[in-house]
């Protein structure tokens, strides 16, 4: 099934080559019998670096991937010559990566653009040859520094959906069957709570050969901020998207309520979430009954921008699209 193949969370053991020693040598030819020190330093050690690449959706790739080792520079030679660098590990991960430390939880980098390259852990530097401790006092060194260690760190990597519009609410709430109307995306759709466990990313094609990109994320339950339900595994997705769609259905028993409770639960995760610009739509218009519908929308404030949708009927759902292109714009200029 693919949503299996959507993996957002690896840990692995990171380790960076260690430098090369600095050569204790001095120079020796014919007619030439006491040449000075002429000991070359060694190479440093390679890095581990994290490298964004834009056709990467996933961490899949990781998924197996416990140790990488980057390798030891060589020692240096006579003649001072350097000893060569290590070799580097590059690690491509999906724009949207957050590396952290296992041990602290410290965020070391995110990763954000496609080519971007971040050193995750630098190798360890190459030592000096003895032909740097030469003097007037000292002209014939017999010490040479030895190469640094590498380091060696369990990191967490989180790939956080980057995406224009982030749909949230509670589970069975339409999300998914918004996502399949609107784009080529086919996630799993069941009546029934939790059938999306990963998030699901669509091209929404608009007018004039425009497109944006729409993110269906598992549904939200009361605590999810305190890891109820799928947690923070999925909370962490929204921080991503430049505008929220959060989706109540018009078959809940209080709509306001519901509405109140996710706007709760992202303040909880993060307050700089309700920052973000956000629309709210109902959804399964379908299921009302039009002698019913003036009374759904008597109970909702008036001060709030509301759409009234229906994938299955595809109700509203145009003049939605206008509204999210022009708040995603909106965004961007700001």
């Amino acid at each position: 099934m693919a949503s299996s193949n959507f993996i957002d969370y690896v840990k692995i053991n990171v380790k960076s080559g260690a430098g090369g020693a600095g050569a204790l040598h001095f120079r020796r030819e014919k007619h030439v019998e006491k040449g000075g020190p002429d000991g070359g330093d060694g190479g440093r050690g390679g890095h581990v670096i994290l490298k964004g690449n834009s056709q990467l959706w996933t961490l899949l790739h990781l998924k197996y991937t416990k140790h990488v080792k980057a390798f030891n520079g060589k020692a240096g030679e006579g003649g001072r010559r350097t000893g060569s660098e290590g070799k580097d590990i590059i690690l491509e991960v999906p724009l949207g990566t957050i590396a952290r430390m296992a041990e602290t939880g410290e965020q070391v980098c995110e990763i954000t653009e496609d080519g971007q390259e971040i050193i995750l852990l630098k190798g360890g530097r190459g030592g000096m040859g003895n032909d740097h401790f030469k003097s007037a006092t000292n002209q014939t060194p017999q010490h040479a520094q030895p190469g640094e260690p590498g380091g060696e760190e369990w990191v967490i990597l989180e790939l956080k959906v980057l995406a224009d519009v982030g749909l949230v609410g509670f589970p069975n709430a339409g999300k998914s069957t918004l996502l399949a109307a609107v784009s080529a995306a086919r996630p799993e759709i069941a009546d029934y709570p939790f059938t999306t466990l990963v998030p699901n990313l669509g091209v929404v094609p608009y007018r004039d050969f425009r497109s944006f990109i729409m993110a269906d994320i598992p549904g939200i339950i009361e605590g999810a901020s305190q890891g109820k339900g799928l947690g923070i595994r999925f909370l962490r997705h929204i921080e991503r998207n430049s505008i929220l769609l959060f989706m109540v259905p018009a078959t809940s028993e209080d709509i306001m309520a519901e509405y109140q409770t996710l706007l709760q639960e992202l303040n909880l995760y993060n307050p700089e979430l309700l920052d973000k610009n956000r629309i709210l739509a109902i959804t399964k218009m379908d299921t009302i009954a039009e002698d019913d519908r003036p009374a759904l929308k008597a109970q909702l404030p008036s001060e709030l921008t509301i759409h009234y949708i229906s994938a299955i009927t595809q109700e509203g759902i145009e003049q939605l699209k206008d509204a999210i292109w022009n708040r995603i714009n909106q965004t961007l200029d700001a």
